[in-house]
């Protein structure tokens, strides 16, 4: 009898995928999945693998790179900048909305063909900023020895390795907007969720070698993963925690009939960015990064200057205590940036339409009181789970330091906060569809 229920649930379930188009929007996704991890195996012309992995095994910012790429960095190919070009350019430019009237007002106030014009311009400043990253790749390959095959013509090198990785961005960016419009999911962090998944068969087999030469580790292993499972049982519970906000409704009569009068409340997520602020860190200071990369492999003889770069170098590299404390800073500071441009987390607008319709806190009084008051709930709010998101991106280095097992630092907080907020989101928005495909459904 039970195992009857459970065919006849599997079956309507099912049947309401198919009905709901989800199935379609399901396969696209993964189709599209399929193609970026196809072009990540493919190499760009001239490079020595191998050598490259040997050299690059242990750096930091190759590492975080890589996270962005889905591991096509590693393998030096055509996809090496993965999605890192567009979510640096969709920060700038969500940055510059906010300093720039004429951007901010295509963005505010001129709706849909505001917001497609500065779509537009993320794409192209995508391409500036690809071009740039792939300049920066390519000296640095130049530069490894070993790394780019003897022989080669340098222009025929350098000319086709930069057309090669700034169109790789362009397509990858292309393949994320296209999971966003067509899929389920936003397609840049289900691209950067697919690389880390990719990851963790190296990691775990790092880790197990490195147990296996030294037992003594065993130990550390065990602290290491209770850890994580700690670390990703909090993201949960950050990523669906809300604070209620209880409304009161008016009573309005009309004829004999009374209307309002009931209680609701308005939710406020914890986390209203989810990854996007651990994703704009991450970006941000990758940025300098690049530019300092480059810089150091210019000839310069200035040693005043030469000294100060490396020291500026060293001071964002993700080994120093300095990196981890700009990267706490800063996912504070894009936490309550992130909130403050989105459209249910404005105070001012919520008051508003509350005294619009007739609603208000229940003590309360509507228009600039409820604004205030509203603003002072979401700035607490804010910075709770502002603090809450920085705390969890320090388990890496602690956790590495409590167990001494270093192996699996790439698989760190901040790759289990994108992979637990993008499965949680993905699964949100396929129930989301499902929902309102049945809600249609029932209306017609």
């Amino acid at each position: 009898m039970q195992q009857a229920n459970n065919e006849q649930m599997l079956q309507s379930l099912m049947n309401n995928i198919q009905s709901s188009g989800l199935k379609q929007k399901l396969i696209f996704t993964f189709l599209m999945i399929a193609l970026f991890r196809f072009g990540a195996q493919l190499p760009i012309f001239g490079i020595n693998n191998e050598a490259f992995m040997a050299l690059a095994q242990g750096n930091n910012i190759i590492g975080f790179l890589d996270l962005f790429s889905g591991g096509a960095l590693g393998k030096v190919s055509i996809f090496a900048l993965g999605i890192g070009p567009y979510i640096t350019s969709s920060i700038i430019m969500q940055l510059l909305a906010v300093i720039i009237p004429p951007l901010e007002r295509l963005q505010k106030e001129d709706g849909e063909a505001g917001r497609r014009k500065i779509q537009q311009l993320t794409r192209l400043f995508t391409v500036v900023v690809a071009l740039l990253q792939s300049l920066v790749f390519v000296l640095l390959l130049s530069k490894l020895p070993g790394t780019v095959i003897h022989g080669l013509n340098p222009l025929l090198f350098y000319t086709g390795s930069l057309v090669a990785l700034t169109a790789g961005a362009v397509f990858v960016m292309w393949i994320g907007e296209l999971i966003t419009e067509k899929g389920i999911g936003n397609g840049a962090s289900l691209i950067i969720f697919v690389g880390i998944i990719a990851g963790i068969p190296l990691y775990t087999q790092r880790t197990a070698t490195l147990v296996s030469q030294d037992p003594a580790l065993q130990l550390g292993l065990v602290v290491l993963l209770a850890i994580f499972i700690a670390a990703t049982i909090f993201i949960i519970i950050l990523h669906d925690a809300v604070r209620k906000v209880p409304i009161v409704s008016a009573r309005r009569q009309v004829g004999n009939k009374v209307y309002g009068g009931q209680n609701s409340n308005i939710p406020f997520k914890l986390n209203p960015g989810g990854v996007m602020p651990i994703i704009f860190a991450i970006a941000i200071l990758l940025f300098p990064s690049t530019i300092l990369s480059l810089l150091t492999q210019m000839q310069i003889n200035n040693p005043a200057v030469k000294s100060a770069l490396e020291m500026i170098n060293s001071f964002l590299s993700p080994s120093s205590i300095s990196y981890y404390i700009i990267y706490f800073l800063l996912i504070v500071a894009l936490t309550f940036f992130y909130a403050s441009i989105i459209p249910s987390m404005q105070p001012k607008e919520i008051a508003d339409n509350l005294k619009k319709y007739g609603s208000a806190i229940p003590g309360v009084k509507p228009g600039k009181p409820t604004a205030d008051k509203l603003d002072e709930i979401l700035t607490r709010l804010m910075f709770i789970g502002a603090i809450s998101l920085g705390i969890i991106a320090m388990v890496p280095t602690v956790a590495s330091g409590v167990s001494g097992i270093t192996t699996m630092q790439g698989l760190g907080a901040t790759s289990l906060i994108i992979m637990v907020g993008v499965a949680l989101d993905f699964i949100n928005r396929i129930k989301t569809h499902m929902l309102a495909k049945n809600y249609e459904t029932f209306l017609k």
